[in-house]
């Protein structure tokens, strides 16, 4: 399926969109008939449930809708479509409210603090907001709450990776099968460009993407454009003041009101429109069991952007697939397994987890090289060091749109690091731990901190220590890409069916074994497309 194609046929699945928010409505569908759900005495029935409307999920359900199997898609998050008092649906990361964040009173964001200042973050109404920060002992994870999932607030860097490496990660995947087929299908999806070159050399915009490419070269290292959603044309037209601006307005880790090619505006129209896809939202899946008869049951619990529980119900499906993300996904299987709902589930339900090597890190340039006061807001440009044989270090150069001169560069470094995480259940808090311990991550500590001191060596600058809320120069608590819990292959088959449970799939981050190199989400889509492909063929249309 081609992008024009998504094109002409995603306007039915919008619509359905915006007349469910306009009309207030939980329920997203092209038809009144969509997902066929039937309720008896019992619990409503539907012949396919998807758990999230992230990646996997939505390339799932998009699949499913096409193969003419009637689908439900259960979001926790709201949907993002209707404006705010100030007339956008979503808000700016330098002037953050309650659309910011889930269920908190002050935003979290990554830069915490700024020459040591308590200045970044706001106190805010607790509400359903899009972002995230989930805590456990010694790691935090960012994800994204909403239809879309994290497509609505990560930077969409769309890389793919470096296919001797996703050969190491995925052994047993046909490489041939995925570089030729599934990622140009899952890139064609999605909507990946790369900027142009005129644009990103002219543009005041990225003034600090060049300066931190100048350090690179003069400590003799390469830097890489990387693919990005986000819609070029419509950024140019942001700068030259013919359109609402939105990465030229300091809006992404909040979402994007214009621009970006999140999923709600690609896979998810596509599947609303087959008219066999339903997508509730504020629903979060709580348990998940067997029937007798093999089929599952769900239950399900529907709240409001307060909050407040509205009810409980019960859900039952032929096929469920679970797609709610490394942590979401990972436990619901470990719940299930450890109070014995499905207790055939494998021992390896938890293990494998990672953080993609994710480091924060930044520079304290000279006062006569400004980083620029305008900065846009998407990333598109990496130094590229993976090659190194020592410490391999792929460093996205990241943006800081405060409106003001900082003269900091900021960088994501993703690493290769071979520590691995253990979710594991508490069957007495019905709670969900993960065992990892800040040691682990001084691997990748170490790899960005070598590939730095090059450029600091090479240019004569420092360290910034005051943006992580301690005198830190490496944030090494939290991440943007969780991977594992639910191992292709060992949790799974090589297809996301999950061991000991049949009709039950895993088609998310948490089958991939704590690291991919890159940013996560194209190989997550083009993932999915290759295992619903295969499972659609053997599971439900056999």
């Amino acid at each position: 399926m081609t992008n024009s194609h998504i094109s002409r046929r995603q306007f039915v699945g919008l619509a359905a969109m915006q007349l469910a928010a306009t009309a207030g409505l939980t329920a997203i569908s092209a038809t009144a008939a969509t997902a066929e759900a039937t309720t008896t005495a019992g619990p409503t029935f539907v012949p396919a449930v998807v758990v999230g409307t992230g990646y996997g999920s939505s390339v799932t359900a998009l699949r499913l809708g096409e193969a003419g199997i009637s689908t439900l898609m259960l979001e926790m998050g709201q949907l993002w479509n209707q404006p705010g008092p100030d007339g956008k649906v979503f808000c700016r990361m330098i002037n953050p409210d309650r659309r910011s964040t889930w269920f908190r009173t002050r935003t979290e964001a990554p830069l915490g603090t700024f020459l040591w200042l308590d200045v970044v973050n706001r106190d805010i109404e607790s509400y359903a907001g899009v972002l995230d920060r989930v805590h456990f002992a010694e790691m935090s994870v960012y994800v994204g709450r909403g239809v879309g999932g994290g497509s609505l607030v990560n930077g969409g860097m769309a890389v793919t990776p470096l296919r001797s490496y996703f050969e190491q990660v995925l052994p047993t995947v046909d490489a041939d099968e995925m570089y030729n087929r599934y990622y140009p299908l899952a890139n064609s999806m999605l909507g990946v460009s790369t900027i142009p070159r005129d644009y990103f050399e002219n543009s005041d915009y990225y003034q600090f993407a060049r300066v931190s490419r100048a350090q690179a070269a003069n400590a003799g290292l390469g830097t890489a454009f990387v693919p990005n959603v986000y819609d070029f044309g419509y950024m140019a037209m942001e700068e030259s003041g013919q359109a609402p601006k939105s990465a030229l307005n300091a809006e992404v880790i909040y979402g994007n009101n214009y621009g970006k090619r999140s999923l709600d505006r690609t896979y998810l129209p596509a599947a609303l429109s087959t008219g066999n896809v339903t997508i509730q939202t504020l629903h979060r899946v709580r348990t998940i069991a067997q029937q007798p008869d093999g089929t599952y049951l769900l239950t399900v619990e529907q709240i409001d952007t307060a909050g407040n529980l509205l009810a409980t119900k019960e859900i039952g499906c032929r096929h469920l697939f679970l797609g709610a993300g490394s942590l979401g996904t990972t436990e619901l299987l470990l719940r299930a397994r450890d109070t014995g709902a499905l207790p055939a589930l494998s021992d390896e339900i938890g293990n494998g987890w990672g953080p993609n090597g994710n480091i924060m890190t930044a520079r304290a340039n000279h006062l006569w090289n400004p980083t620029g006061m305008l900065q846009s807001s998407i990333p598109t440009m990496a130094i590229d060091d993976w090659n190194n044989p020592t410490t391999p270090v792929f460093a996205e150069i990241a943006p800081i749109p405060s409106g003001i001169e900082t003269w900091v560069s900021l960088y994501l470094a993703i690493t290769k690091s071979p520590e691995r995480g253990t979710f594991v259940y508490d069957r007495a808090t019905d709670t969900m731990g993960l065992r990892w311990t800040r040691e682990q991550n001084q691997v990748s500590v170490a790899a960005a901190k070598s590939l730095l001191d090059r450029i600091n060596h090479a240019n004569g600058t420092i360290y910034r220590y005051d943006l992580f809320g301690d005198t830190r120069a490496f944030a090494d608590d939290f991440c943007y890409h969780p991977l594992g819990g639910c191992v292709l292959g060992k949790a799974t088959d090589g297809y996301g069916r999950v061991t000991g449970a049949r009709n039950l799939y895993v088609t998310d981050g948490s089958l991939i074994p704590g690291s991919i190199g890159v940013n996560p989400f194209v190989t997550i889509t083009a993932l999915a497309e290759r295992n619903i492909a295969q499972v659609i063929r053997q599971d439900i249309a056999a």
